[in-house]
């Protein structure tokens, strides 16, 4: 039965700002058979980044389309690192590390790909099943012999490296393992096409070469351009660092406050790339942001399909009752439903101060609790005339008594309290 796409794969990513480059000829191919596609992941960490989310983003469009993704986690090239777009060598993992950060991974990208459907069900595969058994005579014998060390060294992973100060033997063979995962899976599972970032093209091609030598073969390349938020600087990092699909690393707080706050000129760029509706359900939303940049329209569309796709409904629940509380007009009520891992990513970067647990059964005067026991004020006055003057709260509830002691009662989660100086002033209370 002839294939038709359900969409132009190529067109489609043109239009998301998706295509940085591909070999001639892999539109022809999309559109006239199913295709299987790869792309790799090394596992360097225990969880994928929103880095990640591109080349993820990549395969669930690929499958969309109506073609097989597949998910290639790199247990053999992790040993080995890529040096494509690093300044310095890798620190090499050891094996217990490396099976935890593979498990988590291939956790997460579960999340993302049907493995299930009749058609196109996408695949996941290890590089190590192939590599485990090679001897290294036998892989320079049988492979490297295919590949001249001046077609390696005019990469621009191996010449941006060699300027900035040469890099080891260990590196430099990244391209040659990557590219023959390549062959691998082109002869095993007829995978004729790899995708990835802008910086992979010269390992990317390394394979489609391997497989013109080595099975006489024709294959394709794709890459995807690296995301740079509007100022040139990487897209990707918080001032935490990596923003992770991990919720044990960055909360679904954290998450959705990161997209929220993505910059107006980035906003309509960055919709287009992560974002998996329509065209013209995005070019509504842009007609509707536009002019009316301050209400952050896009943003709040942005960060509320990101959050749920990585992390679900009720953790997006959650954090618009966090956004509410922080930054709107929640009340006590809504501060009350917060579950303790969206109270504890929403309390990350706010002052806080510890009290003992057991001073707090007992009762502290409110006083020296704000000014003894913590600096949230400079004194005792400054602290009773704010109380006074209903410019103080507890956990959201205004606290108008100067007199009254404070007891574990009011602790959320039995153990923190919200304290609230003015308007905009939070401050975290935790007994422990």
């Amino acid at each position: 039965m002839a294939f038709t796409p359900a969409f132009d794969f190529v067109e489609e990513l043109k239009w998301r700002g998706l295509m940085h480059d591909m070999i001639p000829g892999t539109d022809d191919l999309l559109n006239s058979e199913r295709v299987k596609a790869y792309i790799g992941f090394d596992p360097t960490a225990d969880s994928l980044h929103i880095g990640n989310l591109v080349p993820i983003t990549l395969l669930v469009h690929f499958q969309r389309a109506g073609h097989i993704p597949v998910a290639l986690v790199g247990g053999a090239t992790g040993m080995v690192g890529d040096p494509s777009g690093k300044s310095a060598e890798r620190n090499l993992l050891d094996l217990e590390t490396l099976n935890r950060n593979l498990e988590g991974q291939k956790a997460q990208l579960m999340k993302f790909l049907d493995f299930s459907s009749s058609d196109n069900a996408a695949l996941m595969v290890n590089n190590y099943d192939w590599f485990k058994d090679w001897s290294f005579l036998d892989f320079i014998r049988d492979v490297g012999k295919h590949i001249t060390v001046s077609y390696m060294m005019g990469k621009d992973s191996v010449k941006n490296r060699l300027e900035a100060g040469g890099l080891s033997f260990t590196e430099f063979s990244y391209q040659l393992v990557q590219g023959y995962d390549f062959a691998h899976l082109y002869k095993t599972e007829g995978v004729k096409l790899q995708m990835g970032g802008s910086d992979q093209w010269g390992n990317i091609t390394t394979g489609t070469e391997l497989i013109r030598r080595m099975h006489g073969g024709e294959a394709y390349a794709l890459t995807a351009p690296l995301i740079t938020k509007s100022d040139g600087t990487k897209f990707g990092k918080s001032e935490g660092g990596n923003v992770w699909l991990d919720p044990k690393r960055t909360s679904p707080y954290a998450f959705y406050q990161f997209w929220l706050n993505v910059a107006d000129e980035d906003a309509v760029r960055f919709i287009k790339i992560y974002s998996l509706k329509t065209r013209a359900e995005i070019e509504a939303l842009i007609a509707e942001h536009t002019g009316q940049e301050y209400l952050r329209s896009l943003q709040k569309a942005l960060a509320e399909e990101m959050t749920v796709r990585v992390h679900g409904q009720h953790e997006l629940d959650m954090a618009l009752k966090a956004t509410a509380v922080f930054f709107g007009n929640g009340s006590a009520d809504d501060l009350l439903a917060l579950d303790a891992p969206t109270l504890e990513g929403a309390f990350q970067g706010l002052e806080t101060y510890q009290i003992s647990a057991s001073a707090l059964q007992a009762g502290v005067p409110v006083l020296d609790l704000l000014a003894v026991d913590t600096p949230i004020f400079p004194s005792k006055g400054e602290a009773r005339k704010m109380i006074a003057a209903s410019g103080f709260s507890f956990n959201k509830n205004k606290f108008s008594d100067p007199n009254a002691a404070v007891g574990a009662d009011l602790l959320l989660h039995g153990r923190y309290l919200l304290a609230q100086k003015g308007k905009k002033n939070y401050y975290v209370i935790e007994a422990v």
